[in-house]
């Protein structure tokens, strides 16, 4: 992988769009990574950059993952809400 590479921006989009359009498909996206990995570790060195790409994406997929499952259950209720407090007429 050259430097010139990490700074590709275009480059880098699409290979992160890639996994992102996995990601909507519903797709493991832990498989392709490894898939990528394994074609790394076989000396297909173009896979470098995509491998670098994807694992980070990965981890933001990730992380968003876990935000937006916070988001829809902060209070314990699965209507995104908090419970009404007792007392109170609905």
């Amino acid at each position: 992988m050259t430097w010139l590479q990490r700074w590709n921006f275009i480059e880098r989009a699409r290979l992160e769009r890639q996994l992102w359009d996995a990601f909507e498909r519903g797709e493991n996206l832990e498989a392709l990574v490894e898939e990528c990995r394994a074609s790394l570790e076989a000396g297909d060195r173009s896979q470098a950059f995509r491998l670098e790409v994807w694992t980070t994406t990965l981890q933001r997929i990730r992380r968003i993952e876990r935000l937006m499952a916070d988001q829809q259950d902060p209070g314990g209720g699965s209507d995104g809400q908090s419970p009404p407090s007792e007392g109170r007429n609905p």
